[in-house]
């Protein structure tokens, strides 16, 4: 399926995205390697939510896996606390070795929102 979003849908996941990482605790440098845009980019859309050009599916993707992560996070913690600070917390997860989520998300990899996602669904299906 070749699908993608129009650019309103767009404009709109990345400004829910933002939000979700901003909720994180996360500086806008973090904010920019975890959705691969640039800082302009960013100062607009926290200034006044427009000046975003079209997205390409990389940075597409990459919102969807932000707001999967909240979603589950969602799903596990009832507390809003506690969904918008985990992902800043130090985990002991092999696969996050003493690094947060947030942490490992923001070397801007897409295998790192993958592999984060993957663990927080793992998490969730434990409980």
């Amino acid at each position: 399926m070749n699908m993608r979003f129009s650019q309103q849908q767009s404009a709109v996941g990345l400004k829910v995205a933002l939000r979700i990482i901003r909720a994180w605790d996360a500086t806008p440098q973090q904010a920019c390697r975890i959705l691969r845009i640039s800082l302009s980019t960013y100062r607009r859309v926290m200034k006044d939510g427009d000046g975003l050009r079209r997205l390409d599916r990389d940075q597409e993707q990459r919102i969807g896996f932000v707001l999967g992560i909240h979603a589950t996070l969602r799903s596990v913690f009832s507390n809003q606390a506690n969904v918008q600070s985990f992902p800043r917390l130090k985990n002991g997860n092999e696969f996050f070795d003493g690094r947060s989520p947030l942490e490992v998300m923001a070397h801007g990899g897409m295998i790192s929102l993958y592999e984060t996602y993957k663990r927080l669904l793992e998490l969730r299906q434990a409980l």
